[in-house]
């Protein structure tokens, strides 16, 4: 068995002294791992690197077997963020949930697309902290548990949906929802249509997505977050401090 494709390095862990084992996002395969020769190498450490993009040709005697992957970076995104920890962090963050977010060998071409198209953007379009939000939800979407934030789930209205049903993932306004607002989570502005957005508003969203990642993903099977998912959403919290406006430096503690 043999097949040619392109993939995202999602994670990878050391397999004996030398080699290493690597699960990657691939464009016509879905996850996939295999056994990199030498990976563990220190010249080899590099190609390896969370969110590269690398050429693939994988091979296996049986198409059930774990197989060997020969590898040629594409780009290496990580390489110039290196001197930029919170934009690692999202980077890592972002391969980690994809990781854990779905099954193996199924294809995901809309989902590599937009890993893609993030690792590109991350620290270099100025909102990349939005494309991030939205790419969890994606990953939501992808995993069969996408939300609907379109149109309130009790008027059918589209502007002023302030609120997210923690039970049904669908979006109400802020005339339905203040009544129940303590039982609801915040839909943040910039997911409802509005296009400006602060950092505040990047950690509502991350609330949003990662609580049904909980609920949905890593809930049922007793697992945890991705401990990159969690340091990231942490370092977002931490500039975005305790609300709108407050940053973390001018917080206090009560």
């Amino acid at each position: 068995m043999e097949w040619q494709d392109e993939g995202i390095v999602l994670g990878v862990r050391q397999h004996g002294e030398r080699d290493a084992l690597a699960i990657l996002l691939t464009f016509e395969h879905g996850k996939h791992a295999g056994l990199v020769r030498g990976g563990a190498a220190s010249h080899n450490r590099a190609l390896l690197d969370v969110g590269n993009r690398l050429q693939i040709v994988w091979k296996a005697r049986l198409a059930q077997h774990l197989g060997t992957f020969t590898l040629e970076a594409l780009a290496q995104p990580g390489a110039w963020l290196f001197d930029q920890p919170f934009e690692l962090a999202a980077l890592a963050s972002a391969c980690a949930m994809v990781d854990v977010g779905i099954g193996e060998r199924d294809p995901y071409p809309h989902l590599y697309a937009a890993l893609l198209r993030l690792t590109g953007r991350i620290g270099r379009a100025d909102d990349w902290l939005a494309d991030y939000v939205r790419f969890e939800l994606m990953l939501l979407r992808e995993a069969g548990f996408g939300l609907d934030l379109e149109t309130c789930a009790v008027t059918g209205a589209t502007d002023g949906l302030a609120y997210v049903s923690p039970r049904t993932g669908r979006a109400v306004t802020a005339a339905v929802g203040e009544p129940l607002k303590e039982k609801l989570l915040q839909l943040p502005p910039f997911l409802a249509n509005a296009v400006e957005h602060d950092t505040w508003q990047i950690a509502q969203g991350l609330r949003l997505a990662g609580y049904f990642f909980s609920r949905h993903i890593t809930g049922p099977g007793d697992r945890m977050m991705p401990l990159a998912r969690e340091r990231f959403s942490g370092l977002v919290d931490d500039l975005a401090g305790e609300g709108p406006g407050e940053t973390a430096e001018n917080r206090t503690t009560e």
